[in-house]
């Protein structure tokens, strides 16, 4: 349930935070568009939107939703946006349709989905990023075009000219740095970047510094709001793999503010709410030519720094965003693009994970392998190609991870005592009754992992009971079933059998209906109730008494 849109006791906190929020969010809202390669105004629409409207529906109270420095590389890489003879069509069509995928999402109830994530894959993107975004600031910090198929080639490029750096233009740079990470430590705090941003601005002109870019030469920026857009139909279908990769990237990082920052009542929001209030925000910001956004990490905790209590906080930072395009929409032009840039490069220091790289290695090789080839596809190819990636390597570390997780053991029973739990033996000994209880995903990948632990069937494993206790296992897959059937054969080859005991109601019906039924025997089938523990005991008695009577000779085998 979404909680009211203001405290009146915390008024003045909300509009405090709101304020600090919506004159951070200028500078780096069209360094963000900058990151996208679109025209900055774009991205300080997207904020502008995004921030309002996502108030409005998601479930968390602080999730400030604007357009993230990821989403804006995966926009950049998109060719209709990069190369399209009207870019702006197919930016706006991205955003809505970005949009309307984390909406399903929401109201499918998809949020636990995003757990199954691995932090491999997540550490190993958010450094690419971070890589991406110092790389891909090195022209306009510098002055100096490079040419190459990659940021990581363009970079190379820069450095074998390094001769043709515009020293006007990189000082700039420089001075933007310094005073970002100085004036931040002052009393200004968060607003110290805006001030920093344009007092190097003011510099340019100061110094005679003609040669070096400004805002305005690169694109238009008007001092009014944006007009609704609706991109035509056809438009669309050629944008929805890079949507996907949108989506995925802004709910995954939304997510991570719904499990971290709880609301004002103590309770932490729901993850699909939140994707519908990011699906939400996206359709606004689309339709009033702005990016795709999502869940912004430090915009929160920068309006919560700032003394946020309510939603307030957020609609107030919007507002504050749209009076400063009405009234200074064309001062903005007269920000100096090495300005951006160095912003942008204090952004990407920042975003790198070390730590959590660090962590991550020493976790495992599986867990290393998998986060550095996220890290190199993500540098080397389209950045929506490389969240797919992500994706199937999450999908592929799960399964892997289960199937290898099987573990089998045979247990000890004595009248009287507890179960002991040993290893299971090499081979079925001949004329006992020995006990297996499989721990562990039974599906299709880990079968042979299982099959490897079960003691092997040989010449002498003759009059002998294997009992496998499946209680607590609801479904099982074919390959099992294949597995415990082959088994049951060589068993019958050798004159002994298996018993299931603890079978649920729904595994019976698929041995019925797979015919397995016929490999193992009705008879041998012990179905579990209430009573924990019941249908092994059963099956003990009836494989005990059939072992005495293979060694009495009063009964044949089968």
């Amino acid at each position: 349930m979404k909680q009211s849109f203001f405290n009146r006791n915390t008024i003045g906190a909300d509009l405090s935070a709101g304020l600090v929020l919506g004159i951070q969010s200028i500078p780096d809202g069209m360094a963000t568009g900058l990151l996208a390669l679109v025209n900055p105004i774009y991205g300080l629409y997207a904020y502008m939107t995004g921030v309002f409207s996502g108030a409005l529906f998601s479930s968390s109270v602080f999730m400030s939703i604007q357009a993230t420095s990821a989403m804006a590389l995966i926009v950049a890489s998109v060719p209709q946006v990069r190369d399209g003879p009207d870019p702006n069509t197919p930016l706006f069509a991205l955003a809505i349709l970005t949009g309307l995928i984390m909406l399903a999402a929401g109201l499918l109830k998809l949020g636990a989905l995003v757990r199954f994530v691995p932090n491999a894959v997540i550490t190993g993107f958010v450094n690419a990023v971070a890589f991406l975004i110092i790389l891909g600031q090195l022209d306009d910090f510098t002055g100096y075009n490079s040419a190459g198929a990659n940021r990581v080639v363009r970079t190379f490029d820069l450095l074998q000219h390094i001769e043709q750096v515009h020293l006007p233009t990189l000082l700039v740079g420089l001075l933007t740095i310094i005073l970002i990470l100085t004036l931040e430590k002052t009393s200004l705090g968060a607003l110290g970047m805006v001030v920093a941003m344009i007092f190097a601005s003011l510099v340019v002109p100061l110094f005679g510094a003609d040669a070096v870019v400004l805002v305005r030469d690169v694109a238009a920026i008007p001092n009014s709001l944006p007009l609704p857009v609706l991109p035509p139909l056809a438009v669309f279908p050629g944008l929805v793999i890079p949507a996907l990769s949108l989506a995925f990237v802004g709910l995954v990082q939304g997510s991570s503010i719904s499990q971290s920052v709880p609301n004002p009542d103590g309770n932490y929001p729901d993850a699909s709410g939140d994707f519908v209030g990011q699906g939400v925000a996206n359709l606004v910001a689309g339709s009033l030519q702005g990016l795709p956004v999502g869940g912004s990490m430090s915009a929160t905790a920068l309006v919560l720094s700032a003394g946020a209590r309510s939603r307030l906080a957020n609609l107030s930072a919007g507002v504050v965003m749209a009076l400063a395009i009405l009234l200074f929409g064309r001062l903005v032009g007269l920000i100096a693009m090495p300005v951006l840039a160095g912003l942008l490069i204090v952004v990407g220091f920042r975003t790198l994970k070390l730590d959590q790289a660090k962590m991550v290695g020493k976790t495992g090789w599986v867990q290393l392998s998998v986060m550095i080839l996220t890290f190199v596809s993500a540098l080397f190819i389209p950045l929506q190609y490389a969240v797919l990636l992500g994706v199937g390597l999450a999908v592929v570390l799960f399964v892997f991870r289960q199937s290898n997780k099987v573990t089998v053991k045979a247990l000890e029973l004595e009248a009287g005592g507890y179960p002991v739990e040993v290893a299971p033996p090499s081979a079925v000994p001949p004329g006992q009754v020995t006990v297996l209880m499989p721990y562990g995903s039974l599906f299709f990948a880990a079968a042979p992992v299982f099959t490897a632990q079960l003691p092997a069937v040989t010449a002498d494993s003759r009059h002998a009971v294997v009992i496998l206790v499946l209680r607590g296992k609801q479904e099982v897959g074919s390959t099992f079933l294949k597995a415990i059937a082959r088994y049951a054969d060589l068993l019958r080859q050798q004159g002994s059998k298996l018993m299931l005991s603890g079978v649920d109601p729904n595994v019976e019906e698929q041995i019925e209906r797979t015919e397995t039924i016929q490999h193992i025997g009705r008879g041998n089938i012990f179905l579990a109730d209430e009573r924990v523990g019941q249908a092994l005991l059963d099956a003990m008695a009836a494989a005990e008494q059939w072992v005495d009577e293979q060694a009495t000779g009063l009964k044949p085998p089968y």
